[in-house]
C-alpha cells in the first residue's frame, strides 16, 4: 500500500475549527504544497477539504474544475483525514437525537455517573448536558454468581470467563411499544448498555436486532463498542457513540459525494482517536474524537524521535482556545478511559492532556495578581487587535512585545477584511489596564515604580507559559519521568512563541520546531497506519492455567484483525500485531495495559514480570503477597502504510540571509532582533538568539541565551543555556507577576501530592472514592495551597499541623514523619488519618507537607469504623494524638500497629476491636508518606530554582493574596445584604442571624456580623446546643473547614485555598457545644452529618442558596472478611439564578460512588435500582435538586451500618421557596416486610433482605410564580 503511483497526488487534512490544513505530495515536486483555509466560509464553498483538494488539483493539472461539478479522481492516488466534526458537535452539542435504553431500575445511571461535583466551589453545580432525550427501561436481569454459590444449577459461562445466571430474560413483546414510541417522538438512534453486557452481551443483541427491524437508523451496544467491566463509563460511551456516529456518516457522504463515481478507487483514510486509519465504513463517533489531535502527536513522533534526538519527546500543541500536551518515548502512550467535554470515553486513545489556555486566553487583574484564562475571547470577538472590540488575550500581549509580526500575519481584519493586526488599540488597552495595576501596587507600597506596558504584558505571558507548564509536569512526573530529560516538540499557531521559556521554565535543553509546525497534524496524517483494535473481557487469575486460555483467545482476536486488514488490501508482510493485557493486583483497582513482546528464544513472555515493572515505574512501589488478575486480552493489528517520508534539505550555502530587523521585547529590554525565513534557511545554519524565524504562518521566537540549528530534515533545534530563575524580592511586597507564578506552583505540588497518593494507596476510599486531600503549610503551620479534593478537610489540616507543632516543639528532627486523628489534636473524626511530614533546611525546620486520607477501617465496636450508635470516642476505633510513625527516617512498625490494633479502652470494661485491616492501613499510610516526599521534592526543586527566601516570602504573599479576595468578596455582601434587608446595618456592620436543627432537635446558632468598611466577618456560634450523647459532635476543626468552603464558594474566584481566606475571619464557638466538644466525646457523624448542617446555616446566611440535603448518608456494610463503605448524594438547594442539581454529592464531600457492576462484582451484593427520587426537590422559582433512592439485596448475612441525617428536618427552602423532602432508610425483610430505620442504625442482615436508602432533596429558591 506503500509504493507511489507515478503522476498521482496524495492528501493530507486536518479540519480544525477554525482552519483547516491541507498538505499534498505532488509528482515531480520535491517539497510539499500546503494551503490553509476557513473551516467555514459559507460565501465562497461547501466544504473546506473538498475545496483544498479543488484548489490544488486545478494548480496542478492547468484545468479549471468548477466548484458546482463533481472532482475528478482520476490524478488523486489517496486521501487521509482528520476532523474535528465530532468534537465540536459534543461541545457545542449538536449531535444526534438519540434515546438510550439500560436495565430496569437504571435510567437515571448516566446522569448520576459517579455522582462527584466538575468543581467543588461552584455553588450552580453546573454539569455537562445529558447526549440523549428519552430513556427506556428494559425488564431484564444477569446475576454473577458468589464465589461459594450453593448450587450450579442455572448457571452459564460470560465471555469474560466468570459464571452468572440469567435471573430475568429478555422479553421482546415488553419493549416492542416503548420502541415505538420514540420512532413516534422523531428518535431514530439508540444507545444501548445493560448490567453486565461485557460478559454476556446476548441480550444488547436482542434489543439491536430488534430496533433495526423496527426502522432505527442506528443503534450503539455498550457491549460491542468497550466490552470493559463498568457499566457508567461503557453507556457514556455507547451514548457518545450513538450521538456523533449519525454526525460523522452524514458528514462523510456529503464529502464523498464532491467527487466523481471512482472514488471508490481511491485509497480514503480518516484518523482516529488512537493515531490509526481507519477507512470511511468503520469510522465511528466514539474513536473520532480525538481524531485532529492524534494527527499533530503522529507527526512529532514519527519525524523527530530518533531523527532528531534520542530524548523522550513532549508534544506542545498550542492553538486559540487551548493547548494539548502529550509524550512520545518509542511507542504511544494511549490510555483506555478519558473525559471529553464533560462525557467520559472509554476506547483506546492516544494520552492528549488538554488545558484551556491558548493564544485566546483572556488576561485579567484581579485581586492583586495576573490572571490568565481559563476563559477564552474565542475567535469572535477575539482579542483586541482582531478590531472586533474583544478583551485582551494572550495574543495581544504577544503582539505588544513583539512575538507577532503583523507585516507576516494576513491582514483579515476590519469591516472589509482586508486591515492588519490592530498595535494601538492594543497598546491603549494595556495602557488602560497599567493605570489600574500601578494604582493597586501604589497602595500597597507607595515607593513602587509603575510597570510599563511591556513588563506587563511579558507579566502575563510568563503566568500563561506557567499555567501551561502544569500539564506537562503531571503528564510526565506522574509517570515516574523527569520532565527536564525531555526535548520539547512544538507545534500549533502560538506554541513556537513560548517554546523557549516553556522549556526553560521546565529545565529542559533543547527545543524542536518542526518544519510543518502549522500544519503538522494535516502532515501527521500522511505518517500514520491503519489499525484494527479487537479487545474482550477475560476474568481470571493469573497463571499457567489463564495463560493457556489468553493464547487461545489471543489467536482468534488476531485473526479476527488479520481478516479486517487484508480486506483494506493490506499483504501478510504490511500486517504486524500488538497483544495486551489488561492486568491489576487483586483488591486494586489501577489496571495497566501490559504490552506483550517476543522472546527471542520462543518462550512465553512473562506479562507478570511486565506489570510489576510498570507498576513500580508508575507507582514506586511492588505490593507483596498479592495475586495479579487479568481483566482484558486486547489485539492491536497494524497495516503499515509508510507513504510519507522525511525529506533532507540541501545543507547551507553561505551565512543565513536576514531578511529585515524588528524591535522584540525580553526579560531586560528590547532588543533590536533580525528576522529570517525558514523557506530561505539551510542545513547546517546556526542563528543564536535574539532571533525571529517565520515558518509560514508561525513565529518561532529564539530567546537570548539560545542558539538555533537547522537540522538535515529542515526543521529548527533550539539549544538552550540553562539559567537559574531568580526574583528579586521586594522587601515588604510581593511581585504581581511572581504572586501568580508561585500560586500556581504551590497548587500544582498540592495536587502532584493528591494524585501520588492516589496512585500508591490501595484502598478503595482513597484510589477510588478518592477521599483525600493534600496541602503544604509555611514553618508556622499556615495553609499555603490545598489541593481541593474534599472540602471537608479544607483548611482543617492547618489546626492538626499547628497543633503538632506545639506538642512536639524542638523534638523535631530532620526524617520523622508524624501521625495522628484524634479529634482534640486538630482532627475530624478517626478514619481520617493525617500524615506530616516536617522539611528541614540545614536544620532550620522551613516547611511541611502533610496528606489526609479516609481509611476504611481502623477498629471500634462496627466493621468500617462509622459506629450509628457510638457514644464515646474510644468506640470509633484507635485514636492517636501524636506519633512518629517515622522517627529519623526509621519507619516504626511495630508502634503503629500497636497503636491501630489495640486501641485505648481505659474507660470501659469492655475490650473495644482494634483495625480489622491492618495490612491496609500500613499500605495508605505509606502511600500517605509517600505523597509527602513527593511535595518536599518538589518544593526543594523550588527552593533550588527561587532561593529558600523568596519561595518562603510568597508562601506568606499568597496568603495575603486569599485575605484580600476574602475581604473584597466580604464587602460586596454587606452592600447586598444592607440593601437586600435595611434593618441589618448598624453603622458599618450588617448582622444576620440564622439557625437550623439536627434530627434530635440539638440547634446550630450563628449570628454572622460583616464590617462593610473593612471586609472582616465574625462567625459567632453562641446558643448553639451542648455536647450531645450521641456521636455527631464535631471538633471545632469541622466548623472552620465548612465556613472556609463557604468563603471559597463565595467569592468565585480561582483564588488556591488557604490561610489567608480565613485571616479576615474570626469564628467564636461556645466551648462544651457539640461544635466544641469534650476530648472524650464521639465524633464520627460530626465530619460528614453536622459538617453539612454548618454549610447550610452559613451559606442561607449569605443568601447564597437554600439548604442541600444536609447529609452524606453514610453506609458501611461487611463482615469479618471484608468490609464496604460509601456516601450517598443527593439534592442540592437551588439559587437565586439555578435549580439545584439532582444526585449528586453535595458541599463538604465529592467522593466517588462504586461503579454498580464493580460493586456486584467484588461485593455479595445485588442492586436492583439507583436512580433519582423523583419530586424530592423543593418547588419554587427555582426549583431544589432530587434526592436518590439506592436498593440493595445483601446476598449474604452482613452487618450493616447507616449513619444519616435530614430524616426529621427538611432541607429549608429560601426567599419564598419549598423545603426538599426528608430522607429516609427502610429495611425490606424477607417476609415482605418494610421496616423504617431511623437516620442511624446497625442491623444484621439476612442473605435476601434489601436496604431501601431515600436520600434528601435540596430547598427551592423564590416563590414559584
Amino acid at each position: 500500500m506503500g509504493t507511489v503511483v507515478e503522476g498521482k497526488l496524495r492528501f493530507c487534512i486536518d479540519r480544525g475549527g477554525t482552519f483547516t490544513d491541507v498538505y499534498a505530495e505532488i509528482p515531480g515536486h520535491s517539497d510539499g504544497r500546503v494551503l490553509k483555509l476557513l473551516s467555514v466560509d459559507p460565501a465562497n464553498y461547501d466544504d473546506a477539504p473538498v475545496e483544498g483538494i479543488r484548489r490544488i488539483l486545478e494548480e496542478y493539472t492547468g484545468k479549471k474544475i468548477p466548484r458546482a461539478s463533481k472532482i475528478p479522481t482520476d490524478k488523486i492516488q489517496w486521501i487521509r483525514m482528520g476532523t474535528t466534526v465530532a468534537t465540536n458537535a459534543l461541545l457545542e452539542r449538536k449531535g444526534e437525537r438519540i434515546a438510550l435504553c439500560v436495565t430496569k431500575g437504571f435510567k437515571d445511571l448516566l446522569q448520576i455517573g459517579n455522582q462527584a461535583r466538575p468543581d467543588i466551589f461552584d455553588l450552580t453545580v453546573a454539569k455537562p448536558s445529558n447526549l440523549y432525550e428519552e430513556v427506556i427501561e428494559v425488564d431484564e436481569r444477569v446475576e454473577l454468581a458468589l464465589e461459594k454459590d450453593d448450587t450450579l444449577e442455572g448457571l452459564i459461562k460470560g465471555v469474560s470467563g466468570e459464571l452468572l445466571r440469567v435471573a430475568k430474560p429478555f422479553e421482546e413483546e415488553g419493549l416492542k411499544p416503548m420502541l415505538k414510541g420514540l420512532l413516534d417522538k422523531g428518535i431514530s438512534c439508540l444507545a444501548v448498555v445493560l448490567m453486565h453486557s461485557y460478559t454476556y452481551p446476548k441480550h444488547e443483541l436482542a434489543v439491536e436486532k430488534l430496533a433495526l427491524e423496527m426502522g432505527f437508523r442506528h443503534v450503539s451496544l455498550s457491549s460491542a463498542l468497550t466490552p470493559m467491566v463498568r457499566a457508567v463509563p461503557r453507556g457514556l460511551t455507547a451514548t457518545v457513540d450513538a450521538y456523533l456516529t449519525p454526525v460523522i456518516k452524514e458528514y462523510l457522504s456529503g464529502f464523498i459525494s464532491k467527487f466523481d463515481d471512482d472514488l471508490g478507487k481511491v485509497n480514503v483514510l480518516f484518523m482516529q482517536s488512537d493515531g490509526g486509519l481507519a477507512p470511511e465504513s468503520r469510522f465511528s463517533g466514539h474513536k473520532a474524537v480525538l481524531s485532529g489531535p492524534a494527527g499533530g502527536v503522529v507527526g512529532y513522533s514519527q519525524t523527530l524521535f530518533g531523527l532528531e534526538t534520542e530524548k523522550p519527546l513532549i508534544g506542545f500543541d498550542m492553538g486559540g482556545t487551548s493547548t494539548d500536551v502529550s509524550r512520545y518515548d518509542g511507542s504511544y502512550e494511549q490510555v483506555i478511559e478519558t473525559q471529553i467535554a464533560g462525557t467520559i470515553i472509554q476506547a483506546p486513545q492516544l494520552d492528549i492532556n488538554t488545558v484551556a489556555a491558548g493564544g485566546g486566553s483572556k488576561l485579567k487583574f484581579q485581586f492583586g495578581a495576573f490572571r490568565v484564562g481559563p476563559d477564552s475571547v474565542g475567535a469572535h470577538p477575539g482579542p483586541v487587535c482582531y478590531r472586533k472590540g474583544g478583551d485582551l488575550a494572550v495574543t495581544d500581549a504577544n503582539l505588544v512585545l513583539g512575538f507577532v509580526i503583523p507585516d507576516y500575519f494576513p491582514s483579515i481584519f476590519g469591516p472589509n477584511e482586508d486591515q492588519p493586526l490592530d498595535v494601538e488599540a492594543t497598546r491603549e488597552a494595556f495602557e488602560k489596564l497599567a493605570g489600574q495595576i500601578n494604582s493597586y501596587r501604589k497602595s500597597q507600597d507607595p515607593s513602587a515604580k509603575d510597570m510599563t506596558v511591556e513588563e506587563i504584558a511579558m507579566g502575563f505571558v510568563s503566568v500563561a507559559n506557567e499555567t501551561m507548564c502544569r500539564p506537562i509536569r503531571q503528564l510526565t512526573e506522574m509517570k515516574g519521568h523527569e520532565t527536564k530529560n525531555h526535548a520539547l516538540a512544538c507545534f500549533g499557531g502560538a506554541g513556537p512563541q513560548h517554546a523557549c521559556a516553556i522549556a526553560r521554565s521546565l529545565g529542559m535543553k533543547e527545543v524542536l520546531v518542526h518544519r510543518y509546525c502549522g500544519i503538522l497534524s494535516a502532515y501527521g496524517m500522511g505518517l500514520a497506519d491503519v489499525i484494527e483494535d479487537a479487545q474482550e473481557p477475560y476474568s481470571a487469575v493469573y497463571g499457567l492455567e489463564s495463560l493457556s486460555e489468553v493464547f487461545r483467545r489471543e489467536t482468534l482476536l488476531l485473526r479476527e484483525v488479520k481478516e479486517k486488514l487484508q480486506e483494506q488490501g493490506f499483504s501478510d508482510e504490511n500486517i504486524s500485531t500488538e497483544t495486551y493485557l489488561n492486568m491489576r493486583y487483586d483488591g486494586t483497582d489501577t489496571a495497566i495495559m501490559v504490552k506483550g513482546k517476543k522472546t527471542g528464544d520462543g518462550s512465553t513472555f512473562d506479562y507478570a514480570a511486565e506489570f510489576l515493572k510498570l507498576f513500580e515505574q508508575e507507582y514506586g512501589f511492588k505490593l507483596q503477597n498479592r495475586s495479579l488478575l487479568i481483566c482484558d486480552v486486547r489485539v492491536r493489528g497494524i497495516g503499515v502504510t509508510s507513504i510519507l517520508k522525511p525529506r533532507a534539505v540541501e545543507a547551507a550555502p553561505g551565512a543565513p540571509k536576514v531578511e529585515s530587523h524588528y524591535k522584540v521585547y525580553f526579560e531586560g529590554g528590547w532588543h533590536d532582533t533580525p528576522l529570517f525565513k525558514l523557506e530561505n534557511l539551510g542545513f547546517g545554519h546556526e542563528i543564536s538568539g535574539p532571533a525571529i524565524i517565520m515558518n509560514g504562518n508561525s513565529t518561532v521566537i529564539v530567546e537570548p541565551r539560545c542558539k538555533s540549528i537547522i537540522t538535515k530534515y529542515g526543521n529548527i533545534r533550539i539549544e538552550l543555556e540553562s539559567a537559574v530563575s531568580s526574583v528579586k524580592l521586594a522587601e515588604n511586597v510581593a511581585d504581581v507577576v511572581q504572586l501568580s507564578i508561585f500560586n500556581h506552583r504551590f497548587m500544582g505540588i498540592a495536587e502532584q501530592m493528591g494524585r501520588t497518593l492516589q496512585r500508591t494507596s490501595i484502598s478503595t476510599n482513597i484510589k477510588e472514592r478518592l477521599d483525600f486531600s493534600c496541602a503544604l503549610f509555611s514553618p508556622d503551620g499556615g495553609l499555603v495551597a490545598n489541593a481541593p479534593h474534599v472540602p471537608v478537610h479544607l483548611g482543617a489540616m492547618s489546626s492538626t499541623v499547628r497543633w503538632q507543632l506545639k506538642h512536639w516543639g524542638e523534638n523535631l528532627n530532620e526524617g520523622d514523619v508524624l501521625v495522628t486523628n484524634h479529634p482534640c489534636a486538630g482532627g475530624s473524626h478517626l478514619p481520617d488519618i493525617t500524615v506530616i511530614t516536617p522539611v528541614f533546611d540545614n536544620g532550620k525546620l522551613v516547611f511541611f507537607v502533610a496528606s489526609r486520607g479516609h481509611h476504611a477501617e481502623v477498629g471500634g465496636i462496627t466493621p468500617g469504623s462509622m459506629p450509628p450508635f457510638s457514644k464515646a470516642i474510644w468506640e470509633e476505633g484507635a485514636a492517636i494524638k501524636a506519633f512518629k510513625v517515622v522517627e529519623k527516617g526509621v519507619f516504626q512498625e511495630e508502634g503503629i500497629i500497636k497503636l491501630l490494633q489495640f486501641p485505648s479502652s481505659d474507660e470501659t470494661t469492655a475490650k473495644i476491636p482494634g483495625t480489622r485491616r491492618i495490612q491496609d492501613n500500613l499500605s495508605d499510610l505509606q502511600a500517605q508518606i509517600a505523597a509527602n516526599q513527593r511535595g518536599i521534592a518538589l518544593i526543594k526543586e523550588l527552593i533550588e530554582q527561587y532561593g529558600l527566601g523568596t519561595v518562603q516570602a510568597y508562601m506568606k504573599y499568597v496568603q495575603l493574596n486569599a485575605e484580600e479576595a476574602v475581604r473584597e468578596m466580604l464587602k460586596s455582601v454587606a452592600t447586598r445584604v444592607s440593601s437586600e434587608t435595611p434593618n441589618s446595618r448598624v453603622g458599618n456592620s450588617v448582622t444576620i442571624e440564622e439557625e437550623d436543627y439536627m434530627d434530635d432537635g440539638s440547634v446550630i446558632h450563628l449570628k454572622l456580623t460583616i464590617d462593610a468598611e473593612r471586609g472582616e466577618a465574625f462567625f459567632d456560634f453562641t446558643g448553639t446546643s451542648p455536647e450531645v450523647y450521641g456521636n455527631w459532635n464535631a471538633p471545632e476543626a469541622v466548623t472552620s473547614a465548612a465556613v472556609i468552603y463557604c468563603l471559597r464558594c463565595l467569592v468565585n474566584v480561582d483564588i488556591p485555598l488557604n490561610q489567608g481566606c480565613l485571616a479576615p475571619v474570626e469564628i467564636r464557638i461556645p466551648a462544651g457545644s457539640f461544635l466544641s466538644p469534650s476530648e472524650k466525646a464521639a465524633v464520627v457523624g460530626g465530619n460528614v452529618l453536622t459538617s453539612q448542617r454548618v454549610t447550610d446555616v452559613v451559606l442561607t446566611a449569605f443568601k447564597a442558596c437554600a439548604c442541600s440535603q444536609g447529609c452524606m448518608n453514610n453506609l458501611t456494610f461487611g463482615d469479618d472478611t471484608f468490609g464496604y463503605y460509601e456516601t450517598i448524594g443527593g439534592g442540592c438547594g437551588a439559587g437565586p439564578t439555578w435549580d439545584g442539581t439532582s444526585g449528586i454529592q453535595c458541599h463538604m464531600t465529592n467522593t466517588r460512588m462504586t461503579d454498580p457492576e464493580i460493586f456486584e462484582q467484588r461485593y455479595p451484593v445485588l442492586l436492583h435500582r439507583f436512580g433519582l427520587r423523583e419530586k424530592s426537590g423543593g418547588s419554587g422559582l427555582h426549583k431544589g435538586g432530587d434526592g436518590l433512592v439506592r436498593e440493595i439485596e445483601f446476598r449474604k448475612p452482613v452487618v450493616v451500618s447507616i449513619l444519616s441525617e435530614r430524616r426529621v428536618h427538611s432541607p429549608r427552602g429560601l426567599n419564598g421557596g419549598q423545603n426538599g423532602a426528608r430522607g429516609a432508610n427502610y429495611l425490606i425483610t424477607k417476609d415482605k416486610r418494610r421496616i423504617y430505620l431511623g437516620g442511624k442504625n446497625t442491623v444484621h442482615v439476612e442473605a435476601g433482605e434489601i436496604l431501601q436508602i431515600l436520600t434528601p432533596g435540596g430547598g427551592g429558591f423564590g416563590l414559584d410564580v
